[in-house]
């Protein structure tokens, strides 16, 4: 076998250790789901082995799961192996006898007849954990680092392995819920504590204390194979179960709207599943997986947030043929919330950090920042004293210019107004070596504007951070007009070092997440000019999937800044520059009312120091409400309108050459802004929609509401050819071009 070796020791116990060659982590590919079979066969067919347990031999950890790598490539069962594009019932059973491949062998395992156990070493995620519920006795390195999961509704799909059986069997469903609902994840000792392990030892004699349980007290029948067994806490036919469900699917609509099938779908499989024999529940819970992995949510799930994430954050959009460049030193100006930010995230990846602003004062405020983020994770035991200390000594703040000297980079992080940037620019720029770059944390002007005050513009470059910097995942690269490839592979470079995904887009105004991400909470403020209800605009917001309803999220990123942009962008454009009704609406709120969301308590809603908060009600002066109460259809047509009016612009962006890679359009828009993973990022909504269907629902939005929904000659090209994003920008296809 390829990927599992077998040692029969003198006791008769065959050591069964799991290891695909070539990889770092253990994945559950069509190969290994093959060999599962055969190793099941040797342990039932040979009289010489008395009982087994089963290993890792990488010290990574256990497994990692289903290669999703498999999974995604085709979306569907056939990538396993089954279906083959055969027609009708044929291709169905084929389908079915793909997806129960894994179930089957898993069960095969449990049913051997003689004693098995896991000896995990590390962590056991998704089927790699799935393979040792199907073990009799399960023993646990204790590691705090190991993590034990199901994360597949993280990624829209359900356990498919009996996860979704066995885990209510051994700790009953309330317990369970939160482990297959949210993919949570449990350590060593939590899952003795759930009796979801037996053991926990030391690490290192994990096969050991594995192997003395197979030789004295070997028990090959699993629970709940026995006609003793009852499930803990009472099934859904009892007062006790029925509750958990009743209540468990109340609370399932309230948190993900019902955009995603994998939960309601996980829900189903349990409920149907623990009323059946055990044969009978896993072949309830393969239909669910397949029905699940078909859905276009799995598909653009699997892709964006899987797949994607990790191929940007390995540096796929690098440049190829530009050395490695190791930054050690970073010079930040402006020591504001996003210069603070950025210090912080940077002394973490032990680079050392100059943080500037205008004086000794003010820098040693930024640097206050990531003095308080480092008590917490002191104080919560993340982090050694010690160590918190020698993050903190790597930020040095100042009101000095020379200590930009010896920068490999430089982070520009003032305000936006383009006559401030000039001037830190030309003051960081005298300090700076040939090799270094420059780069500008704008979130929306363009970089070709602001590289005239440098003297060096091919090593300027945009480098656009997301706030809060230490929770927010990504960056946005900007070229410039004369941006060299140097400076992107280069500050890919940096990116990676401080742990975060880059996307890489050209210049325009709002780049590619802030103008995207500016139609949510413009469409918010439509339909507030349109007559709605606050309330309902937030409500249906937040059932779209987005994190925040647009008039909520205006206020967190700050009602005074969108009214900054908006000025200057009049003034950059001029004649061009389209006055909209709402922008009257934040015009007195600011300027008039001194509201400027929450950072000072005031905004669409009011954020008393202790409670919750509440909308204002003077909104309702500036914006009467019309609407007060929408039908089912009316809460459609408000998805529709802010979900199609950011997929638009996103599709505006690839026309207009602003961004080229729909993998980065994808994973930048829920990552940078929060765009509804359900759908897999705007890109993957399209396509999943139909670019046919897609510019048809636009035509009809612009009809009604307004140009803004015009679909681009490129959209309505694609809708005529039937083609898609990824078929027609995909990266083998951009490659070849």
């Amino acid at each position: 076998m390829e990927n599992f070796k077998i040692e029969v020791d003198s006791d008769g116990v065959a050591l069964v250790t799991f290891d695909v060659p070539g990889r770092s982590m253990n994945t559950l590919t069509a190969s290994v789901i093959k060999e599962v079979g055969d190793v099941v066969e040797r342990i039932k067919s040979d009289e010489a082995i008395k009982g087994a347990v089963i290993t890792s031999g990488k010290t990574t950890g256990f497994c990692a799961g289903a290669d999703l790598g498999e999974l995604g490539g085709s979306g569907g069962p056939n990538s396993l192996g089954g279906g083959g594009g055969k027609p009708g019932e044929e291709g169905l059973k084929a389908a079915f006898e793909a997806g129960f491949a894994l179930n089957k062998a898993f069960r095969a395992l449990e049913t051997c007849g003689k004693p098995v156990a896991a000896a995990i070493n590390g962590l056991a995620m998704g089927g790699g954990l799935e393979m040792t519920l199907a073990c009799h006795y399960r023993v646990v390195a204790d590691n705090p680092k190991i993590q034990l999961a199901l994360p597949e509704a993280k990624v829209g799909l359900l356990p498919g392995a009996g996860g979704t059986q066995r885990l209510p069997r051994l700790m009953g469903v309330m317990a369970a819920a939160p482990y297959l609902l949210e993919g949570k994840s449990m350590k060593p000792a939590e899952a003795l504590g759930f009796k979801v392990v037996h053991e926990v030892v030391p690490a290192g004699t994990e096969v050991e204390a594995a192997k003395t349980w197979v030789k004295t007290k070997g028990d090959p029948v699993a629970p709940w194979d026995k006609k003793d067994f009852k499930l803990p806490g009472g099934g859904p036919y009892t007062p006790t179960g029925s509750q958990v469900f009743i209540m468990g699917n109340a609370m399932l609509r309230k948190q993900t709207y019902g955009n995603y099938p994998a939960q309601l779908n996980i829900m189903k499989a349990v409920y149907e599943g623990l009323q059946v024999p055990f044969d009978a529940a896993i072949r309830i819970e393969t239909r669910y997986f397949l029905k699940t992995m078909m859905s276009p949510q799995a598909k653009g799930m699997i892709r964006t947030l899987f797949l994607s994430l990790q191929e940007l954050g390995k540096g796929s959009g690098r440049p190829a043929g530009v050395p490695h460049y190791d930054v050690k030193k970073v010079a930040v100006l402006g020591a504001g919330m996003m210069g603070a930010g950025i210090a912080y995230v940077q002394a973490m990846a032990g680079i050392e950090t100059v943080l500037i602003d205008q004086s000794q004062e003010a820098a040693d405020k930024g640097k206050g920042y990531a003095e308080g983020l480092v008590k917490k994770a002191v104080s919560r035991g993340k982090l050694t004293q010690e160590k918190g200390d020698a993050i903190l000594a790597l930020i040095h703040p100042t009101a000095d210019y020379d200590q930009v000297k010896g920068s490999d980079l430089v982070i520009e992080a003032v305000f936006e107004n383009r006559e401030v940037k000039a001037e830190v620019t030309k003051k960081a720029e005298a300090q700076l070596a040939e090799t270094a770059i420059f780069g500008s944390n704008t979130s929306t002007l363009p970089i070709t504007g602001l590289a005239k005050a440098s003297v060096r513009p091919a090593s300027f470059i945009g480098i656009h951070f997301f706030s809060p910097v230490d929770k927010m995942g990504l960056v946005e690269i900007i070229m410039g007009q004369e941006t060299s490839q140097e400076a992107l592979a280069k500050s890919i470079d940096y990116v990676l070092k401080i742990k975060k995904t880059p996307i890489v887009v050209n210049d325009s105004r709002g780049f590619y997440t802030s103008r995207c991400f500016g139609t949510f909470v413009q469409e918010g403020m439509e339909l507030l000019s349109d007559g709605y209800a606050p309330a309902i605009i937030d409500n249906v917001g937040r059932a779209t999937g987005m994190p925040r309803g647009p008039l909520e999220m205006h206020d967190d990123v700050a009602l005074d800044l969108s009214y900054k942009i908006a000025q200057q962008t009049k003034k950059d454009l001029g004649d061009k520059y389209e006055e909209r009704p709402f922008t009257t609406i934040i015009e007195k709120m600011v300027e008039g009312e001194g509201r400027y969301g929450r950072k000072n308590g005031k905004g669409f809603y009011d954020y008393p120091e202790n409670g919750q908060k509440t909308l204002w009600p003077g909104l309702a002066d500036l914006a009467p409400v019309k609407i007060a109460d929408v039908d089912k259809a009316g809460i459609e047509e408000i998805r529709t309108r802010l979900l199609y009016r950011q997929a638009v612009e996103a599709a505006r962006c690839f026309e207009e050459g602003v961004i080229v890679d729909p993998r980065e359009a994808d994973v930048g828009a829920i990552l940078g802004w929060g765009f509804a993973p359900w759908t897999g990022g705007p890109i993957s909504l399209i396509d999943g929609v139909g670019a046919k269907a897609f510019v048809e629902t636009c035509d009809r939005l612009a009809q009604q509401y307004g140009s803004r929904f015009a679909p681009p000659a490129l959209l309505r090209e694609m809708a005529e050819k039937g083609e898609t994003f990824y078929g027609r920008f995909g990266v083998k296809e951009k490659a070849a071009a």
